[in-house]
């Protein structure tokens, strides 16, 4: 029971999803601190725009949840720490699950958690880590009844790329979806493909499982609203943006326009009246 009744609390009535990330100084990155500096404030913004839930980790979630009233976001906690996002990879990679995560959930009055499953070129060690974390995740959530997000996220070559760039790639990005499905996963957060008209095929080997999609590094605000349309008419349950929400000049504008996205289905065209 109590995995349904997260489930109801932390999707909309229609099944559908924004849960906005503010998570990212998790990760020890400068650049991931735009928009977020003074947090209280950034949470209070988005708190007040409305979106269903807010992905924080454990150490700034007591910020939304000290927020009195009914009626604010759900929170998904985030419960692990990675060192690979940097232009540079470190001589060492690690992805660190916190101590006790649901239990520090549960503490939290937290509706999902969420845990990083990352595939890197030639980094095997890194996705061992991965799975381990997700393994252990789920018999914890399993016992609780709480929901297990996890995040396949397949990233390119630093030496190519220059740091945290996805690899949109299907032949990649499927496998590690249905890994993710095949470990236990009660959702799936997912890139974008490189050819958005095919995102309905990661829909497709998720089983059933509900699929948000991530929003990844800034981009324009019509590329981001028309992708988010396009996802959602191809089957994705809804959305998981933090930069593109936390960075833009109009966060609480943003917000709303991809909500009316997500739960009303308008098109592209009509949400961006909200950033007008």
């Amino acid at each position: 029971m109590g995995m349904t009744a997260r489930m109801n609390r932390l999707m909309g009535a229609d099944g559908k999803l924004f849960d906005v990330a503010i998570d990212h100084g998790f990760f020890n990155e400068r650049s991931f601190l735009g928009g977020i500096e003074d947090l209280r404030k950034a949470v209070a913004t988005i708190v007040a725009a409305g979106p269903d839930a807010i992905q924080l980790p454990p150490g700034t979630a007591p910020i939304l949840q000290a927020i009195p009233g009914k009626s604010k976001p759900s929170l998904v906690l985030r419960t692990d720490v990675a060192n690979v996002y940097g232009k540079e990879l470190p001589r060492h990679l690690f992805s660190r699950m916190i101590e006790d995560a649901v239990e520090q959930a549960v503490r939290l009055d937290a509706a999902c958690v969420v845990v990083n499953l990352l595939l890197l070129p030639d980094q095997p060690e890194l996705h061992l880590q991965c799975v381990d974390n997700v393994c252990r995740l789920k018999a914890q959530t399993e016992r609780a009844g709480m929901p297990l997000m996890v995040e396949p996220l397949v990233m390119q070559s630093n030496d190519k790329a220059g740091g945290y760039m996805v690899d949109g790639d299907l032949d990649k990005l499927l496998p590690l979806v249905r890994q993710a499905v095949e470990l236990g996963a009660d959702v799936i957060k997912a890139d974008p493909c490189d050819q958005i008209e095919e995102y309905h095929r990661v829909v497709e080997v998720t089983c059933g499982i509900p699929v948000l999609v991530r929003g990844g590094g800034r981009a324009p605000d019509d590329e981001i609203l028309r992708r988010t349309e396009a996802v959602m008419r191809q089957g994705a349950s809804g959305i998981v943006y933090g930069r593109n929400v936390i960075q833009h000049p109009n966060p609480a504008g943003m917000t709303r326009a991809l909500m009316s996205i997500v739960h009303d289905g308008v098109s592209a065209s009509e949400a961006f009246r909200y950033l007008a």
